[in-house]
């Protein structure tokens, strides 16, 4: 059983993979059938029965059933064409001979494939025709009266051979659509798990430079504070590497937590600590305040519950300008840092009195560092705002407004 299925199978791939094959024998089927019916003689039996035998076909049906068939074979290649050859052997059989063979099987055949591989109103104009020129034609030329049965048996015949076609088409064109729709959904759920795979690693990567920025400016302020000092003064070198050493520790504790949220769900030692917020803003300020740098802190914000994701930014925008503060705004600079929660948004401002220079990181668009191209993805990530640029009379100041309603519907 198993083995006459595979068969079924293969022969119906090679069918659909040789189409003309297929049409020639769907010809010669036709052909056979017209032949065998143009031997029986309608009312030639007892009690007005159809008789088999009773009647011989003359040259002329054979001929023009051979075209019909013959017709048939390029019916997918040009179904118009074919309609018309098949219609025309038709209503010449109607005309020379009666009763007639039924040659109309050919053009019944032909008005199946008219439907099936056209639209409806093309079915509808063709249909109509080919029934009105063939059923007028068999009721004005044969003996028979206008109500006979063979009469109304071609008109029947082909309107069903439209009504047939077009449902095949309308079921095609239905199973078409249901296949394109799952590809299209396919294609949909790949590019969404893409572009979620994309903003993932680019929010890893922020969160990456900002710890490696920080930490390691700190670690450098830190190392020549020590190297000046080191002869002069042993007490304050070793405070300077104690800090070194702390800020090198944090670093690699913040790494460790970044990176493992690349892991996989099985890795052991996945990281259990919360992400840095506000809540240790004031242990970020002491780094800094430990490294030389001064720093003021205002905030209004104490007691107020933020999403993780706008905490987290809020956390990284100030690591960062007081990062580059550090690093570019001189030995003299003073900061000043205020978390202000007005209304639904957040303000997270931080200013320097330092001097701009021109390889000042985020210092403009077109600088070269990465650290203000990173807020600014991270705070129109939450659908907020950044500003950033020098201060009249000197320094530079940046300021993110931020929501308290995350996008992704977190609230407080």
């Amino acid at each position: 059983m198993t083995t006459l299925g595979e068969r079924l199978v293969r022969g119906r791939g090679w069918l659909r993979e040789h189409p003309l094959a297929l049409d020639g024998a769907l010809a010669l089927a036709v052909l056979l059938c017209m032949v065998a019916g143009s031997f029986v003689d309608r009312h030639g039996g007892p009690h007005g029965t159809p008789d088999f035998g009773g009647r011989t076909p003359g040259a002329t049906s054979v001929l023009l059933m051979l075209v019909g068939a013959a017709a048939l074979v390029w019916r997918r290649r040009s179904p118009l064409g074919v309609l018309l050859v098949t219609g025309a052997v038709t209503l010449v059989e109607h005309v020379a001979e009666d009763p007639p063979a039924p040659v109309a099987m050919s053009a019944v055949v032909a008005l199946y494939t008219v439907a099936s591989r056209t639209d409806r109103p093309t079915t509808w104009r063709v249909g109509l025709l080919t029934m009105t020129v063939l059923t007028g034609a068999a009721m004005l030329c044969g003996s028979a009266p206008w109500y006979s049965q063979e009469n109304l048996g071609v008109f029947a015949w082909t309107g069903m051979a439209a009504a047939a076609g077009d449902a095949v088409r309308s079921r095609r064109a239905f199973v078409d659509a249901i296949r394109e729709r799952a590809e299209r959904a396919e294609r949909t759920r790949e590019e969404e798990a893409r572009r979620r795979v994309a903003e993932e690693r680019l929010r890893i990567a922020r969160d990456l430079h900002d710890v490696v920025a920080h930490h390691i400016a700190l670690v450098n302020v830190q190392a020549g504070v020590a190297a000046h000092v080191m002869d002069r003064r042993p007490d304050q070198a070793k405070e300077a590497l104690a800090h070194v050493r702390e800020a090198s520790r944090s670093a690699l504790n913040e790494l460790r937590a970044t990176v493992g949220l690349l892991r996989q769900s099985g890795d052991p030692e996945a990281p259990t600590e919360p992400a840095p917020g506000l809540a240790v803003l004031d242990e970020l300020l002491a780094t800094f305040r430990n490294a030389g740098l001064p720093v003021e802190l205002a905030r209004t914000d104490q007691g107020t519950a933020l999403p993780a994701a706008v905490d987290l930014a809020a956390y990284r925008i100030v690591q960062e300008a007081l990062t580059n503060v550090q690093k570019h705004a001189g030995p003299d600079a003073r900061a000043e840092v205020s978390v202000l929660r007005v209304g639904r948004t957040l303000e997270v401002t931080v200013l320097d009195d330092g001097v701009p220079t021109p390889a000042q990181d985020g210092g403009g668009d077109g600088g070269g560092g990465h650290g203000l191209l990173g807020m600014r993805e991270r705070v129109t990530a939450l659908g907020g705002a950044l500003t950033a640029g020098p201060r009249y009379g000197g320094g530079f100041r940046v300021q993110a407004i931020l929501p308290v309603t995350a996008r992704t519907g977190e609230a407080t």
